[in-house]
């Protein structure tokens, strides 16, 4: 029987980043799902507090190479790759000089947010999934961990819509508690009109926030899974309102066997075994 195939897009993971409920939660999660003999693949970006030294990551050749193009501009692909240590698992670093190689990673020094906040999310969006093309490799499950994450969802649903890669890939949006306060400027959605997405069906009024991320990665998902005990009353009741598959908040040693469930039964919604 064919494995079942695990893509988890997460802007963090330990030990790359420091530790955060997102970066503990990918590594036990990934590391659970990779020792039940499912195959995983892993994509984070490759910001520039990221010691490439340490962590030994290298460039990928025959990956990079590409351009994207952001707000109609061509900007080149980067992919670096490193290992996590004692596990064997590779992690996929979406990398780009002009959006990554800073001192910090969604502030500056000043603690003021970058403005180019919205296009290094598009463009590390777009990177995992062209990536994953020219890897050959197909997702059963694609699952995003964290708000630069939450454009996944509306990518697969308008943009590659119709690319068989990922006709029979279902996206999981998991939900943390975010107390960041990012904002994405007023021009976001023209930049989104370069790619084709249907802006009118956002219904964006003004700037971004992370809830309203949140409720653009929650909209445009086939499940979701609620990895905080402190969700907003208007998320939650906009989960309740779309029968949506879902993962409710659980402990955390409960974890890897809670969405091993939850992917078997997304899966067999999908007519994939797990």
């Amino acid at each position: 029987m064919e494995k079942s195939k695990i893509l988890y897009v997460t802007q963090e993971i330990n030990p790359f980043l420091i530790q955060s409920e997102i970066s503990n939660l990918v590594r036990t999660l990934s590391q659970g799902v990779h020792e039940s003999d499912k195959e995983i693949r892993i994509f984070m970006p490759r910001f520039g507090v990221i010691n490439e030294r340490r962590h030994q990551l290298h460039e990928v050749i025959r990956l990079s190479g590409m351009n994207l193009i952001v707000n109609d501009y061509d900007h080149p692909l980067i992919i670096k790759v490193a290992s996590i240590p004692q596990i064997r698992i590779q992690v996929y670093f979406i990398d780009n000089e002009e959006y990554f190689k800073r001192k910090f990673i969604f502030n500056d020094e000043n603690g003021k947010l970058f403005d180019d906040n919205d296009e290094r999310s598009m463009f590390f969006c777009r990177g995992v999934l062209e990536t994953v093309k020219k890897l050959g490799w197909i997702p059963d499950i694609i699952h995003c961990h964290g708000w630069m994450s939450a454009l996944m969802p509306l990518y697969l649903k308008s943009v590659y819509e119709n690319d068989p890669h990922f006709t029979g890939s279902k996206v999981i949006y998991s939900i943390y508690k975010d107390s960041s306060k990012i904002k994405f400027p007023k021009d976001f959605t023209k930049k989104l009109a370069f790619d084709d997405i249907p802006t009118d069906e956002l219904n964006i009024n003004g700037n971004v926030d992370v809830n309203k991320l949140h409720e653009i990665g929650i909209n445009w998902s086939d499940a979701l899974s609620i990895c905080t005990d402190d969700i907003s009353q208007d998320l939650m009741t906009l989960i309740n309102s779309l029968e949506k598959p879902l993962l409710n908040f659980h402990n955390e040693e409960q974890t890897i066997e809670e969405h091993q469930d939850f992917y078997e039964k997304v899966l067999s919604e999908n007519g994939v075994l797990a």
